[in-house]
């Protein structure tokens, strides 16, 4: 009986280290310019499944991410993101997604710095 107890309680300890959350952390580089990349950029972050936390820095153009390493990876948030219309190093929005972001958002064409005004 004390063996079967101890096989019960080993057996949901391993069950419960395998159904823990595998949360990762990571940035990456993503172009944009103002408060509406921002949001957009964020938006298309959180709405991939598994991703927990997404917060882009307009200075520095970081995107700070938490996800759960066993719903997604990264390749699959930087694609979400240039579908959107926002390069990353790795990926480059499609000319019909970057046309679509509103005007002061095109980073492409000039290098002026619109967070202010935004």
């Amino acid at each position: 009986m004390k063996k079967l107890v101890l096989v019960a309680i080993i057996s949901l300890f391993f069950v419960n280290v395998h159904a823990q959350e595998k949360n990762k952390k990571l940035t990456m580089d993503v172009n944009g310019k103002c408060i509406m990349c921002k949001e957009r950029i964020e938006k298309a972050a959180l709405g991939v499944k598994g991703v927990k936390y997404a917060q882009w820095n307009i200075p520095t153009h970081q995107l700070s991410l938490i996800y759960n390493e066993n719903k997604t990876d990264p390749m699959k948030i930087k694609t979400a993101i240039v579908n959107v219309g926002h390069d990353t190093k790795e990926l480059k929005a499609t000319e019909e997604a970057y046309n679509s972001v509103h005007p002061c958002c095109r980073y492409r064409e000039d290098n002026s710095d619109d967070s202010i005004s935004h």
